[in-house]
């Protein structure tokens, strides 16, 4: 590339135009100008990061039972779309995956999502929950308080409550009992889960008293089977077998596979994933008419300028790169404080709704991704006109 041609400075010096910081003496220009036009895309940015936040929490609140349960390998009905749906299968399904080589146990998860009402001890008020239930001898969970209190399970009509359900099922206090499906029941402990998109409040039991209060009427029958490998086996060649032991309707998973199945769903399948990719676009959509505005506003006002460049000698490339490098910097200096703000949201969030909104790599990622994205192609449509500014008519 030709060098840049020699300017002199008002001392008589001699200096190369292309080794100042143009883009950033642009930005800094007009300190006032910055600032709100930082506030505007910054609001643009934050939308995008909370969208993102969002998405995160509730796929994250939605997988948050599977990552707790104790197995290596899972067995479910292969008509089930997602784990929260009721489909169970017979416990002989269980015993014939025991005599599978390389399984160590298979214990029975019961659950239901639909069928199971609280009645508040407190307010007397009743709410549908969530219910998990096993053998106390074979626990399924890795939860710490709640394998804290498996001796008393095995008493009848006693359970174990999330102690960070929503507030209104009054599960967080200090009663010893309450109501579940009309049938007074024992609270002998009380773990840390809390609620998710879809259940306000979690009921952990025996699978006996699963089996005495579940309404009549309603199918019986194993949820899901959790599967302990022999030290040394392939969960992949064990899985393999299972599958062909197994009935056709019946499917084995890894967690890892489980987990993706899940998240597959909720991306791709439910409307949550769609809503949310939604109001990602729309924030990129508002940032970038921002940026657009902000870097067009500021090429009319230097257009003359940039006009005196080309008249000097500099080419298009040179324009377009000062450019494209103050976009960048516009990027930074909106994303900035855009994720320290959805850092002090997602926490108050967090609090409020009780479900994890953290940040991760792929939010950080993905939001300065899209922001700088979202300005670099709005300064490509806006320094059109610098770019094929004639200093013969621009002067």
């Amino acid at each position: 590339m030709r060098a840049a041609p020699p300017l002199a400075s008002p001392s008589g010096r001699f200096f190369v135009i292309g080794s100042v910081p143009l883009a950033r003496r642009n930005l800094l220009a007009n300190k006032k100008r910055l600032l709100r036009s930082l506030a505007g895309l910054g609001f643009a940015v934050l939308l995008i990061l909370m969208q993102l936040g969002c998405e995160r929490a509730f796929f994250e609140s939605s997988l948050r039972v599977i990552h707790l349960l104790d197995g290596a390998l899972f067995i479910q009905s292969a008509h089930k779309y997602r784990f929260i749906t009721r489909q169970p299968f017979p416990p002989a399904v269980l015993e014939r995956a025991r005599q599978v080589p390389g399984v160590a146990s298979v214990r029975p998860l019961y659950a239901d999502w639909y069928d199971f009402f609280w009645k508040n001890p407190y307010t007397g008020k009743v709410f549908m929950v969530q219910v998990f239930a096993f053998d106390p001898d074979q626990p399924v969970f890795d939860l710490p308080a709640v394998t804290a209190h498996l001796a008393a399970l095995q008493a009848p009509d006693t359970v174990l409550v999330d102690r960070r359900a929503r507030p209104f099922l009054g599960m967080g206090g200090k009663a010893a009992a309450a109501e579940l499906n009309g049938r007074r029941v024992r609270i002998v402990g009380r773990f840390a889960l809390g609620p998710d998109f879809q259940s306000d409040g979690t009921v952990m039991m025996s699978a006996r008293t699963f089996a005495s209060l579940l309404p009549p009427g309603v199918a019986r029958g194993v949820e899901a089977g959790i599967v302990t490998l022999k030290p040394g086996a392939d969960p992949q060649a064990v899985a393999r077998a299972l599958k062909a032991a197994l009935p056709s309707d019946i499917a084995v998973f890894t967690k890892a596979q489980l987990l993706r199945f899940e998240r597959d769903f909720e991306a791709r399948v439910s409307s949550a994933g769609i809503i949310f990719a939604m109001g990602t676009i729309v924030g990129f959509i508002v940032g970038a008419l921002i940026s657009y505005q902000i870097v067009y506003t500021d090429l009319a006002d230097q257009l003359p300028q940039y006009a005196t460049l080309k008249a000097i000698g500099y080419g298009p490339f040179y324009i377009a790169r000062v450019v494209l490098r103050q976009a960048g910097l516009l990027a930074v200096g909106g994303w900035v404080p855009a994720f320290v703000a959805s850092l002090l949201l997602y926490r108050i969030l967090g609090e409020l709704a009780l479900i994890p909104f953290t940040t991760s790599p792929y939010i950080i990622i993905a939001s300065f991704a899209l922001t700088l994205g979202m300005c670099l192609l709005s300064a490509v449509f806006a320094m059109m006109p610098a770019v094929a500014a004639d200093p013969a008519e621009v002067f």
